[in-house]
C-alpha cells in the first residue's frame, strides 16, 4: 500500500481521504518513503505516547530520558528496515555520565529501552553546561546488532564513541559498515500541555533517515558508493547532485520541527520533497511491549548454583526487576531447591 505525495496528494483510497487530502500515520508509526528521481529511500518518524510510557517508569533525569529518547528514536527507524523476523538492538558502552544505553526493537514493532547512568555526574554535567548527547556519552562504543534468532549467526557493527552524537555514530557506521550514503536526523523535545491540574509535561522525540540507493549505472559509480569509480563527465550535472540535493533539503528541517506534533511525517516529506515527488508506504506502528516473563527469569533461575541461589535470597525470597519495563518477579527459594 502507498501513497504519492506531488504537487497533489493522491489518497490511499476514496474512503479514507479525498483527492488532494493528505492521509497521516500518526504518532509512534515509521513511515517509510521514496523519492525516485532522486534516488532516495528512508524513514520517519515521530514518537510520543510510547515515550511517555517508558521513559515514566523510571526516574530519570531530564538529561538521561532526552538521550534514552533519541536512541529508541534511532533505534525504530533502524530497527523497522528488519525484512524478517528478528531483533534490532543498539547498546553503547562508555566512559561518560550515561555509561550504557539499550533499546531494542523486536519485529514487527515491539521496543523497551533503559539506560544506565551516574545521578551524580549526570548532574555535574548539566550544572556545567555539558549535557549534549555526546557530552553524555563520552568515550565508548555503540554497538548495533541484528539478531535473526538461535539458528542465525548474528550480525554486529561496532562504532567508536569519542564525543560523538548518537547522529554522528549512525552516519558513521553507514559509511564504514554498510557503505550507504546516508543522512540521519533526531530530535527530542519536552511538550508542555494544559490539563486540569495545570500544565503536563509531555515526551515527542522525531527522526528522519535518509539514504542514497541508486539502480542506475550512472549512479552507481559515483564516487561515494561501493565500488563508484567516480568517473562521471558524462553523466548530466542533475544526477551528479542527486545525493548533494538530498543532504541539502534534509539540512533544511530544524530540530524543533522534526519533533512538531503540527508537522506530521507525511507533511514534514512534502515539504521537502514536493518538487520531485515522493511516494509514502504503509507505516509500521511501534508499541511499548517487553519480552519479559515469569517463566524466562525462572528458566535463569534454574541455571545458578546452590550458591547462587542463596546469595540471591533477600527477605526470605528472591526477587528480580526487569530493568527495562520495572516488572518485579518474586520467587520462593525451595522451588530450585530440587534443581540444585
Amino acid at each position: 500500500m502507498k501513497r504519492r505525495l506531488e504537487n497533489r496528494i493522491v489518497s490511499v483510497s476514496a474512503h479514507e481521504t479525498r483527492l488532494g487530502d493528505f492521509g497521516f500515520a500518526g504518532d509512534d508509526t515509521v513511515v517509510p518513503f521514496e523519492v525516485g528521481p532522486l534516488d532516495a529511500r528512508g524513514r520517519v518518524v515521530q514518537l510520543g505516547p510510547i515515550l511517555d510510557t517508558i521513559l515514566g517508569r523510571h526516574d530519570y533525569p531530564d538529561a538521561v530520558a532526552r538521550l534514552l529518547a533519541e536512541a529508541m528514536t534511532l533505534t525504530v527507524l533502524l530497527g523497522t528496515s528488519l525484512k524478517f523476523d528478528g531483533k534490532f538492538i543498539l547498546q553503547t558502552r562508555s566512559d561518560g555520565p550515561v555509561d550504557m544505553l539499550v533499546a531494542d526493537f523486536t519485529t514487527p514493532g515491539s521496543l523497551r529501552a533503559y539506560a544506565s547512568f551516574d545521578a551524580d555526574a549526570v548532574a555535574d554535567a548539566v550544572e556545567e553546561g555539558k549535557a549534549s548527547s555526546a557530552d553524555l556519552l563520552g568515550k565508548g562504543v555503540l554497538a548495533l546488532t541484528i539478531d535473526q534468532g538461535q539458528d542465525m549467526q548474528r550480525y554486529q557493527g561496532i562504532v567508536q564513541l569519542d564525543a560523538t552524537s548518537l547522529e554522528d555514530a549512525a552516519r558513521t557506521y553507514f559509511r564504514q559498515s554498510e557503505q550507504i550514503p546516508t543522512e540521519v536526523r533526531l530530535s527530542v523535545a519536552r511538550q508542555m500541555v494544559k490539563g486540569e491540574n495545570g500544565f503536563d509535561g509531555h515526551w515527542r522525540s522525531g527522526g528522519l533517515l535518509a539514504q542514497f540507493l541508486p539502480e542506475s549505472p550512472e549512479r552507481l559509480r559515483m564516487p561515494d558508493l561501493p565500488g563508484g569509480d567516480g568517473d562521471l563527465e558524462e553523466v548530466d550535472d542533475m544526477i551528479d547532485d542527486a545525493w548533494a540535493e538530498v543532504q541539502a533539503l534534509v539540512s533544511t528541517v530544524e530540530a524543533d520541527e522534526l519533533a512538531d506534533p503540527t508537522v506530521a511525517p507525511e507533511r514534514l516529506l512534502y515539504r521537502l520533497f514536493n518538487e520531485h515527488g515522493a511516494r509514502v508506504f504503509e507505516g509500521t506502528e511501534v508499541v511499548d511491549d517487553c519480552s519479559c516473563s515469569r517463566d524466562k527469569i525462572r528458566n535463569i533461575l534454574e541455571g545458578f548454583t546452590a550458591e547462587e541461589i542463596a546469595d540471591s535470597i533477600e527477605g526470605g525470597k528472591i526477587s528480580v526487576s526487569c530493568e527495562f519495563c520495572s516488572t518485579r518477579y518474586e520467587f520462593d527459594p525451595a522451588e530450585f531447591a530440587a534443581s540444585n
